[in-house]
């Protein structure tokens, strides 16, 4: 089997080294102004770069687009055509409804779709992750063929079997979480601290949350921006987080604290009460990771974002653990940081407390909920290009510490994800 990967950005050319180690022959192509840089970085590897989606199609008998979600019917419009005849197609977006829509429209009939989606990023070792596996359109042989294909990668698979079900999953696993921590970056950039100075953002979960967010705005601004806006299950979650965070924070400020903690006591009990397998992070290793002060100095902070979070969960009636299936690492580790928080019922006392009657706390809870706000919008208006203006000049704010976060991050991920297991 020869294998074809349109489009050899860093996903792309994570699968193809993977592809090559496993003995696979690899064809693959990006725009033509990449061509000659492509050929000296991938070709002695083993890599045979041709020159466009095209000649991959027509070489290729198993084939990946690797392209971003906004750019997805484009290339499968131009090179769908020419698959190679019962070939099996996958696209790599991970919003699956604009990619089957495409794939259908354009490739033709004889040629089987058996799609994937690698809940991580390209810094990140696909062994031991999680990989998703859709059959759409396939024979039985063809759809093994991809399987045994796929499963070089060392990624724990998931089957799922419609692309609907993977989309709305994901908005929760993915455009929800990443919202979340975008918006904690540019509530910090707006107020004009970085958090790591700050004695409310250091030790424990706090660590994980600046960790997150600069782990996400080390990435790429089309990937999320993809995520939250071509998927058509995102909006709707992250209406309800936007309408749940805003309809906490106006009970903080009317110091309302009977109907505050009632809310938040219904929300804890239909996400943690039954749950069979908690995640259990552990907080000395969380401690460690700090890019700041020490943090022996903390003083409390409200975890707004936290508290919004299980409380659009509830109002959703989405139980988390369940989405497990499709985790990425940002989300387990939102979940395990939301689930300490609950679990340790003086920590959740405190936090409460402090959202209540701490004005400074209170101040930083108005710029998360200002940000929270333009996030939303952003994403109902369906604004692609201003998304990756506010993506960027949060990015900027932080940008000479990105590398270390990064770094750090990746450590506390594979740190954290042995120790849960």
């Amino acid at each position: 089997m020869e294998i074809g990967i349109i489009g050899l950005g860093d996903m792309g050319k994570l699968y193809a080294n993977k592809f090559v180690r496993a003995g696979y022959a690899v064809n693959g192509c990006d725009l033509p102004v990449k061509r000659d840089k492509l050929e000296e970085e991938l070709s002695g590897i083993g890599i045979n770069i041709l020159e466009d989606g095209i000649a991959v199609s027509r070489n290729s008998d198993m084939i990946f687009y690797s392209v971003e979600a906004e750019n997805i019917e484009k290339a499968i419009e131009r090179y769908g055509p020419s698959t190679k005849t019962r070939a099996i197609v996958a696209g790599q977006t991970s919003v699956k409804t604009p990619e089957i829509k495409a794939f259908e429209r354009y490739l033709p009939k004889d040629v089987n779709i058996v799609t994937c989606h690698s809940l991580h990023g390209p810094s990140v070792d696909p062994i031991g992750q999680s990989l998703v596996v859709i059959r759409h359109r396939s024979t039985d042989n063809a759809y093994k063929s991809a399987l045994n294909t796929l499963e070089v990668l060392g990624s724990n698979i998931v089957e799922i079997p419609d692309y609907k079900e993977h989309d709305k999953i994901t908005a929760d696993t993915q455009a929800v979480t990443h919202i979340g921590f975008e918006s904690m970056g540019t509530a910090w950039k707006n107020a004009g601290f970085y958090p790591w100075e700050n004695t409310s953002y250091i030790g424990g979960i706090d660590n994980v949350k600046v960790l997150m967010a600069l782990r996400i705005y080390g990435g790429k601004g089309h990937v999320y921006s993809g995520l939250a806006i071509l998927n058509p299950f995102a909006r709707e979650q992250v209406r309800q987080y936007a309408k749940s965070e805003s309809e906490l924070f106006k009970m903080v400020i009317k110091e309302d604290e009977i109907a505050f903690k009632e809310r938040i006591m219904k929300a804890t009990d239909f996400v943690f009460k039954n749950v069979d397998s908690p995640i259990f992070l552990d907080n000395n290793v969380m401690g460690e990771f700090s890019l700041g002060i020490n943090s022996d100095n903390r003083t409390p902070n409200s975890h707004l974002s936290l508290l919004a979070m299980i409380d659009a969960w509830y109002q959703m009636r989405i139980n988390p653990y369940n989405n497990l299936i499709c985790q990425t690492p940002p989300f387990r580790l939102r979940l395990g940081i939301a689930e300490y928080l609950f679990r340790d019922k003086e920590l959740l006392y405190e936090s409460l407390q402090t959202a209540l009657s701490d004005k400074k706390i209170r101040g930083d809870d108005l710029e998360f909920h200002s940000a929270v706000r333009e996030w939303a919008s952003i994403i109902e208006r369906k604004d692609l290009v201003g998304y990756k203006q506010q993506f960027d000049e949060t990015r900027s704010f932080f940008k000479d510490r990105i590398p270390e976060a990064m770094k750090k991050s990746t450590e506390l991920i594979k740190r954290l994800t042995i120790g849960s297991k």
